[in-house]
């Protein structure tokens, strides 16, 4: 950490979390005026046990005081709801698995947050994320890198930010370890410096997720199929399940010959499939089975961080969060979609989940999983009694 060549106006999103706040005063030490903002982006049921955001205003306060900061309590609850959790309701409808996560970056902390900085003054603003940023010398654009601490980085969630963004964003504690950050908040006394971290969506919190998705779609049973065509049971709406879950499908007590892994007649269940014209939940017995894996997958919506589409050819790939870099090989890249081919199956690549491209420690940018080749497969309803599924094939 280097002294500032000149004193900036900062302002920092401080959440009321101890990463937040490390953020905020290691960038005073630097010699910054920093100006914390509590972003509060969800009302509905805001005085309940599972998200509370009072609470998290309270401690961000507390932090601010004790770092000697400014702090400004902002709403922007209206701008969450029609540009996030719509997007995340029409998504689920629609049978995918959305991250609200990535699209709140990109539509309130980076967009809404970072206007309402500008209108203050701000020179940059800066975050609690454990990513960094650098200017290319050469190009001199502006590149995501990924966090120092590989079991922090979060790159993943900040792919679709632009040059305009990375350039005015400041993420101090990207360059530490989480440890070394506890270390600090507890070395200069914040009153939140063992706080536990944040899980889940703000707006979900620690709740049952079914019993919050529910409140906004509408239960459609309907049957829940294994890859023989054979009835195991009833699900209670396709909405509510994502490729890859084993909890929660109600079927643990029917077994089937010829697992995969795990056991033989034991081994557990796993969805698969989601088919929503005819409201069929297809699950599959064995992590291995080859309903869920895949070597190719399309991705739309894309948004690249140098604001153009990398070159064709060998890269690294995640498409879900804490997941190892994959190796794989970029084809047809355009400013909207591409195709990825990888080295090794990807396991239940889920549609509305993120694929995020990577070379080395530099994030690209990514898109919205739309399908995967998996679905080459043959129909399951024209599947026959004798009918034994094999790996799927690569598109193209």
């Amino acid at each position: 950490m280097h002294k500032p060549a000149q004193r900036q106006r900062v302002v920092v999103g401080l959440s009321g979390g101890v990463d937040s706040a490390v953020t905020a005063h290691l960038l005073k030490q630097q010699g910054h005026e920093v100006i914390g903002i509590f972003m509060k982006n969800w009302e509905d049921d805001d005085d309940s046990e599972f998200c509370s955001s009072n609470i998290d205003f309270v401690d961000a306060a507390a932090v601010a005081d004790v770092i000697g900061i400014e702090i400004e309590h902002v709403n922007f609850a209206a701008d969450y709801k029609d540009r996030v959790f719509a997007e995340f309701l029409r998504e689920y409808q629609a049978g995918r698995t959305p991250n609200p996560d990535i699209l709140c970056n990109a539509e309130i902390k980076f967009k809404a947050f970072l206007d309402h900085a500008m209108r203050l003054g701000a020179e940059k603003i800066a975050t609690g994320h454990y990513a960094r940023v650098r200017q290319n010398e050469a190009t001199g654009l502006h590149e995501l890198l990924k966090g120092l601490d590989p079991a922090k980085d979060q790159s993943y969630f900040l792919h679709r930010l632009n040059q305009a963004q990375l350039s005015k964003t400041l993420f101090p504690v990207g360059e530490l370890h989480k440890t070394e950050v506890r270390r600090i908040a507890d070395e200069i006394g914040l009153p939140n410096a063992k706080k536990k971290d944040s899980t889940g969506i703000c707006f979900i919190g620690e709740r049952p997720f079914r019993e919050f998705l529910n409140r906004y779609i509408a239960m459609a049973p309907g049957p829940i199929k294994n890859d023989k065509g054979r009835v195991l049971g009833e699900h209670v709406g396709l909405s509510f399940y994502t490729l890859g879950q084993r909890q929660g499908l109600g079927i643990g007590g029917v077994k089937a010959k010829g697992a995969q892994r795990g056991g033989g007649d034991h081994a557990p269940w796993f969805v698969a499939r989601k088919d929503l014209e005819t409201n069929t939940l297809w699950v599959v017995q064995g992590h291995e089975h080859s309903w869920l894996q895949s070597t190719v997958l399309n991705a739309q919506d894309c948004s690249w961080v140098a604001g153009a589409a990398p070159a064709p050819g060998a890269m690294a790939a995640k498409t879900r969060y804490r997941q190892l870099d994959a190796a794989c090989e970029l084809r047809q890249p355009g400013p909207d979609s591409c195709e990825l081919h990888f080295s090794d199956a990807q396991w239940a690549v889920t549609p509305g989940q993120s694929a995020v491209l990577y070379q080395g420690d530099v994030c690209l940018g990514g898109g919205v999983i739309a399908s995967s080749n998996v679905q080459n497969l043959p129909d399951p309803l024209a599947l026959g009694p004798g009918f034994k599924p094999k790996r799927a094939s690569a598109l193209g």
